[in-house]
């Protein structure tokens, strides 16, 4: 015999195996604008009562007017060996220990059934996607768990879709895009066939998700590598230098990778750091073909200002823009020197600024860099701060200020860690919108390697990187078993954070950005920061509904 609960609940909830039902809030009310994607969760709980049966089953049905437009999927445990820095939480994280996590979306593994462990906690992950004419008012959703008798139990909510529309997505938010680690994971050939069915899997997640800036290796991104080594080549544009000492590139795999691109959706480009990361002091990795053979012809063996890597910018740049600037996005590109950059590299970095600038006129050039000399004495012109320092360059005016985040787990700063909660890690969204931020990185939308890759790793059994970084940090996809990338819980909230400011841009629209930000205030004590913000669960909801109130009352 078997004892079923079912329970409705938001997306933002983290339902652990070991979690009572009571101890999660019913949710089973929704409101969404015409042309959002709507996902919320149903868990569910089994006592199995007949000792003689080890795991019950149920049918899963779906019914309403809303069932030809869910999709149903299972939220997955991963396990989590280092959910935080030794920090005091404070609240701040839903769990320090090490152990099983809810974070993985995954498609359910038997179709329309769904196993019934004894006394665990599972949830069911459910996305509403609604066609363009589809007519506002307000629309059912039951879900059911049967046996051959009929329900087990059951769940229904209630959904309002607004007849409103959310402003097509402006904020330019790009996570690190690694072409390397997914050949790695899948054990196929760069650039292959099946390669290129893989990246198109991975770019399909990330902009479905509000990804709409990717790395794009026209060679191989030099991050995260240690000194000497080296990362699995993926370099687009093929390279040959000539016998007079000039360089000729031929562009079809950097095409072949735009096309993919703009089918999928994305919108900008952005290219890898032309020089080696924490200030610059090498060349990246970019093989050449020299008199008939390729080899590693720049690296980390390559000094940065050298005449030898001067001359090959000053022909690759202008190269490489003629190329987008054919396809009439070079305006979509944007640039790198180094990633994260400290005081000490301030005047090798401005020097190797100074490299690329002339090629680069009118050009964005973005890097994730802290100090604020770094701006002050006009080495970049368009810094990337830290969450936790972005108050100093927003003090000093910046425009078109970028922001980043890294290094998951710590105590104050929303981020994307495993153990977080989740209306914490979709808080960033409210954030970057009352900041004016214009765009957002981070480091690693699927980085499956070890701190500096020394190793390749399996991100089911390492979502730490083996202790580089708290459980989280360097992925927010999984590599799943039909070739494309399955998302985790912390990419919704982050696709959820990208339509919060697309919200909150259509309320300004409407009302003005001074109503816009007394809204985001409403309920706080009046101070909101990057490290200052509302902890309350329901703050981020009760926004969202006040925002669709205010456009059903008009």
């Amino acid at each position: 015999m078997l004892s079923l609960q079912m329970k409705m609940v938001s997306s933002l909830e983290k339902c652990f195996l070991d979690d009572a039902m009571d101890s999660k809030t019913e949710k089973n009310r929704f409101v969404m604008f015409a042309n959002e994607k709507l996902a919320f969760q149903v868990m569910y709980h089994a006592d199995v009562i007949d000792e003689g049966i080890a795991t019950y089953s149920g049918d899963l049905s779906v019914s309403g007017a809303l069932a030809p437009y869910a999709e149903i999927r299972q939220v997955a445990n991963v396990p989590n060996q280092f959910p935080t820095y030794n920090v005091s939480p404070g609240g701040e994280f839903i769990r320090t220990e090490p152990g099983l996590y809810p974070d993985l979306i995954r498609p359910l593994v038997y179709p329309d059934r769904i196993p019934l462990p004894h006394n665990q906690t599972h949830a069911l992950w459910v996305t509403i996607r609604l066609p363009e004419d589809f007519a506002a008012g307000t629309y059912d959703l039951t879900l059911s768990l049967n046996d051959r008798n009929g329900p087990m139990a059951s769940v229904t909510g209630e959904v309002t879709v607004l007849a409103e529309k959310l402003p097509a997505q402006t904020f330019i938010h790009t996570e690190w895009f690694y072409t390397d680690c997914i050949a790695n994971y899948y054990h196929v050939k760069a650039f292959s066939k099946q390669h290129w069915k893989h990246i198109e899997g991975y770019m399909r997640t990330a902009v479905d998700n509000g990804i709409n800036m990717i790395m794009t290796p026209v060679f191989t991104p030099e991050l995260d590598t240690y000194v000497g080594g080296e990362r699995l080549t993926t370099q687009l544009v093929d390279i040959e230098l000539t016998a007079d000492g000039t360089y000729t590139f031929e562009f079809s795999k950097l095409h072949q990778w735009i096309d993919l691109a703009l089918k999928c959706g994305v919108q900008y480009f952005e290219i890898p750091h032309f020089f080696t990361q924490w200030g610059a002091k090498a060349a990246p990795k970019i093989v050449v073909k020299v008199n008939g053979r390729r080899q590693k012809y720049f690296g980390w063996h390559t000094e940065s200002t050298g005449e030898k890597y001067k001359n090959f910018l000053a022909q690759f740049i202008p190269a490489l823009l003629a190329e987008f600037r054919s396809r009439g996005l070079d305006h979509k590109c944007y640039f790198h020197i180094s990633d994260e950059p400290n005081i000490k590299a301030l005047d090798h970095y401005r020097a190797c600024k100074e490299m690329v600038a002339p090629y680069l006129k009118g050009y964005p050039i973005i890097d994730a860099l802290s100090e604020l000399e770094f701006y002050t004495s006009g080495a970049i012109e368009k810094p990337a701060p830290n969450t936790r320092s972005a108050h100093k360059f927003h003090e000093a005016g910046i425009p078109g200020l970028w922001a980043y985040y890294c290094g998951g787990g710590r105590a104050g700063v929303a981020d994307r860690s495993i153990s977080m909660p989740s209306h914490r890690t979709r808080m960033l969204g409210v954030q970057l919108y009352y900041y004016n931020i214009e765009g957002f990185l981070h480091w690693g939308y699927n980085f499956y390697n070890s701190r500096f890759s020394h190793t390749v790793l399996d991100p089911y059994g390492n979502t730490e990187g083996c202790y580089f970084s708290p459980a989280g940090d360097a992925f927010l996809v999984y590599p799943g078993s039909d070739g494309t990338a399955w998302p985790s819980l912390r990419l919704n909230a982050l696709r959820e954070a990208m339509d919060d400011i697309r919200a909150l841009q259509l309320y300004e629209a409407k009302f003005g950005r001074e109503a816009a930000e007394a809204l985001i205030l409403e309920g706080t004590d009046g101070t909101f920061t990057f490290t200052h913000y509302p902890t309350d669960p329901l703050y981020l909801p009760n926004l969202r509904e006040k925002i669709a109130a205010a456009f059903a009352e008009a």
